[in-house]
């Protein structure tokens, strides 16, 4: 009898090591912004036009409610590395928390009451910009020149936006005074996009001497792009 009891004794302390030591996934805002830095990824699973009225500053964008488009963006995300996740008031951040949790990722956390909550505590949000639409016609006028043209439309918030950075980075290298960049913020210049048939970023069209000559959307192989270049 005295060894079941000592048994039973341990047996409790041991669960309750291990539930003391069980990592918090529901975050208060104040935790929340401590976590925010270092490798940590910040997700907001809002719309796009949720986010431009609004957001945590540096926040990835990709909207839980279009399955295609958050499925596309989250797989740039490194599963390793923790994700702190957020929506307007916390149910589409908890659903979407579970998706990633289900699918490989390591470690997310969530913010409780989302960006509701977040406001109410006073912490900063990132607001719209008041930089005007780019018009077709100034569009026009810096791919029109006697030169290769890359045009790369895409957005600080887009994960795979953010993994062709580099590539073009090195492209740029590579190919020093073989061509021009022109970067267009996708999120911001809704009205250019749509003109030029673009529905997703990234996007990048190709122009020499004035004439578009290559186009594609989402994430692309640097030999790809460089074979398209030097075409």
């Amino acid at each position: 009898m005295k060894n079941i009891l000592i048994a039973q004794v341990i047996c409790l302390f041991l669960l309750s090591c291990n539930l003391n030591g069980q990592t918090k996934t529901v975050l208060s805002a104040d935790e929340f912004q401590q976590q925010i830095g270092g490798d940590k990824q910040l997700l907001d699973v809002r719309t796009s036009g949720e986010y431009s009225n609004g957001h945590i500053a540096n926040a990835l964008q990709a909207d839980w409610n279009n399955k295609e488009e958050f499925k596309d963006r989250v797989q740039y995300l490194d599963k390793n590395k923790p994700v702190l996740i957020y929506c307007q008031v916390g149910g589409r951040s908890a659903a979407a928390a579970k998706y990633l949790r289900e699918n490989g990722f390591k470690n997310v956390e969530e913010l409780h009451g989302g960006m509701i909550s977040w406001k109410q505590a006073n912490k900063p949000v990132a607001g719209v910009s008041n930089i005007p639409e780019m018009t077709t016609d100034e569009f026009t006028a810096k791919v029109n020149v006697k030169k290769t043209v890359l045009v790369d439309f895409g957005a600080e918030w887009c994960p795979p936006c953010k993994k062709m950075e580099p590539v073009i980075a090195d492209l740029q290298k590579e190919l020093k005074g073989k061509f021009e960049l022109v970067k267009i913020d996708g999120g911001a210049n809704t009205t250019l996009m749509k003109a030029m048939g673009l529905d997703k970023i990234p996007g990048f069209i190709i122009y020499k001497n004035g004439k578009e000559v290559w186009r594609q959307q989402g994430v692309v192989e640097k030999d790809v792009l460089k074979k398209a270049l030097a075409n």
